[in-house]
């Protein structure tokens, strides 16, 4: 076997009950809940049980969302799976850099925590909308999304695959050119036009909460959604490429050609769903995909991974 990476999983995933049976399985997820419900007071209650309607509030999925994603990593390790390098999608970058020890476990919690609770102030402020254009490739959906009003290609995720973001009222008249294109056009479930210019006033204020907290140098290779290299260890240029991550593109397809082509052959999704196992799967077929989400998933990806 070549080199492990984590994939944490990002916003769209999420579920009532995530993140359940890894706190009733292992203590490193359960010390890493017990700390964050001290700072945040019912997020096991939203995580364990709460309405969809609930999780699908950014205020309340970030801080969820990070939890899971953290736990299935921190499981893995008690368990003996370790990571030679790190990457999530969107709010699932903030797990990766505090597994690869840029904060702690805590202070992560509060910076998503903060993240989330900005993003919701920008969905609440106009009516966006996000979907998922499959079919087409990357190009032409931006092309068609510049002919609408404030529509952005915002999210590259595999060959077939490019999220758009942007006003809601655009997206009817956009699904139906998608549709003469020969693409789909799939709703997302999130609640606000993220990594786009929608998300600028939310991302400087980002950037200014961030300056409370202490940066040190990724322990492994973090890869950045901004530049899909890894993390420089420049606290300041951590701070900014968080913050600029709110509001640009992710790019994730990028992210992974540049994993594979340093060694990584093995990744491992940690979070809510699978939806990161299908993307790579569909950037290269020449890889092992596993992914942990619970007790159930940890020990059948902990067998395979150790044989």
């Amino acid at each position: 076997m070549g080199k492990i990476a984590f994939l944490f999983a990002g916003q769209g995933a999420q579920y009532s009950g995530m993140g359940k049976s890894l706190y009733e399985n292992s203590a490193a997820a359960k010390q890493l809940y017990d700390t964050a419900e001290a700072i945040r007071p019912n997020t096991m209650q939203q995580s364990f049980s709460g309405t969809d309607k609930e999780l699908k509030r950014t205020e309340n999925t970030q801080p969820c969302l990070y939890l899971v994603d953290l736990a299935a990593a921190r499981a893995l390790e008690e368990a003996g799976v370790h990571a030679d390098a790190a990457a999530g999608f969107s709010l699932g970058e903030i797990a990766a850099l505090a597994f690869a020890g840029v904060y702690s476990d805590a202070d992560g919690f509060r910076i998503v925590t903060e993240r989330g609770r900005l993003m919701q102030e920008a969905s609440d402020a106009a009516d966006t909308a996000m979907c998922a254009v499959v079919k087409l490739d990357a190009e032409t959906v931006a092309n068609a999304a510049a002919e609408f009003e404030q529509l952005y290609a915002v999210n590259f995720n595999c060959p077939g695959q490019t999220v758009v973001s942007g006003l809601k009222s655009s997206m009817p008249d956009f699904t139906a050119k998608i549709k003469t294109l020969g693409g789909r056009c799939i709703p997302l479930a999130v609640s606000a036009a993220f990594h786009s210019p929608f998300m600028n006033d939310a991302a400087a204020k980002f950037g200014t909460a961030l300056a409370d907290y202490s940066f040190a140098a990724p322990q492994i290779p973090a890869y950045a959604n901004l530049t899909a290299l890894p993390y420089e260890a420049d606290a300041a240029k951590i701070r900014e490429t968080l913050q600029q991550q709110m509001c640009n593109p992710v790019r994730w397809q990028t992210t992974v050609e540049n994993m594979i082509a340093a060694g990584f052959d093995t990744f491992i999704e940690v979070g809510a769903g699978k939806t990161l196992s299908g993307l790579v799967e569909k950037i290269s077929a020449d890889v092992k995909i596993y992914n942990v989400d619970s007790a159930e998933t940890l020990e059948e990806t902990v067998k395979a991974v150790q044989g």
